[in-house]
């Protein structure tokens, strides 16, 4: 049996941890010790790390965990990242078999050049994929476009609707906030808020989410929806004629109105403060 464990690291990061009764697969351990621990106090080895962007939040921790075990480092093959031993590209295949996993490689830049993600199928659909989508929100653009970001959402958004969404931030409730100023009327985002409040109050991750729900209340996955388009056409006074349009000015902060500017720049200072 696969189990999959989040371990809360500086102020709002996940390190996912896979693993059975004897092995483990490390995604994006920014920091080793937490890592350690849990490996030591559960008996497992480690066999392989998955790292999906350069960024030292998702990186640290490799090296001390490297003169510890002796494990593969994946990692996108664009990125120039010291301790990444197998630099891996769109459609690779990786095959762990101590696990008996096997994940998709897929490219999706945008909030770095060479952002990857990786989709398995075997024994669940999951997809770890970093800070590109959030629940309910996206990631930052720091070296990619708009464009790309928004092609690398649309990607995603194309797995299959059961797949679990492991992304590496606890950014949800500031998202829903944003959320809501941008889709008043959208009945599930406001249940959905009541919901995940009362998991934070007890320190429950609200990790993972389904790509089925992101599809229902993530607004940046719902550019092309006419609630979202009137939202964000209305408060920038701006014709704006495609969904990558309505995208760009929603990922740009777009001040959804006078009331909510203060909401506004506490999402979006929150997701400036490591890197997602």
């Amino acid at each position: 049996m696969q189990n999959i464990y989040p371990i809360h690291a500086f102020k709002d990061n996940y390190i996912w941890i896979i693993h059975n009764n004897n092995h483990a697969i490390v995604v994006d351990p920014g920091i080793a010790s937490p890592v350690i621990e849990y490996l030591h106090t559960n008996k497992l080895q480690l066999s392989a790390i998955l790292i999906t962007h350069h960024h030292n939040d998702h990186t640290g921790g490799n090296a001390e965990l490297l003169k510890l075990f002796d494990a593969p480092v994946y990692g996108p093959m664009h990125e120039l990242i010291s301790t990444v031993t197998h630099p891996v590209r769109e459609g690779d295949q990786i095959n762990l078999q101590a696990m008996s996993l096997d994940f998709t490689v897929l490219e999706i830049p945008g909030h770095t050049r060479g952002h990857i993600a990786y989709y398995g199928t075997n024994p669940i659909k999951h997809l770890f994929c970093g800070d590109t989508l959030f629940a309910c929100g996206c990631g930052r653009i720091f070296e990619g476009t708009a464009q790309q970001m928004y092609h690398s959402l649309k990607k995603l958004s194309r797995l299959p609707d059961d797949t679990l969404v492991y992304c590496a931030h606890e950014y949800t409730l500031n998202n829903i906030y944003f959320a809501r100023t941008v889709d008043p009327k959208n009945l599930k985002l406001a249940e959905l808020e009541v919901t995940m409040q009362a998991l934070r109050r007890q320190n429950i991750p609200t990790i993972p989410t389904t790509l089925a729900l992101e599809k229902t209340v993530n607004p940046f996955l719902r550019c092309d929806q006419p609630e979202i388009i009137d939202s964000v056409q209305k408060y920038t006074d701006k014709i704006l004629l495609t969904p990558l349009d309505i995208f760009t000015e929603l990922r740009n902060s777009v001040k959804i109105s006078k009331g909510v500017k203060s909401i506004l720049s506490v999402y979006f200072c929150t997701l400036s403060i490591i890197s997602g």
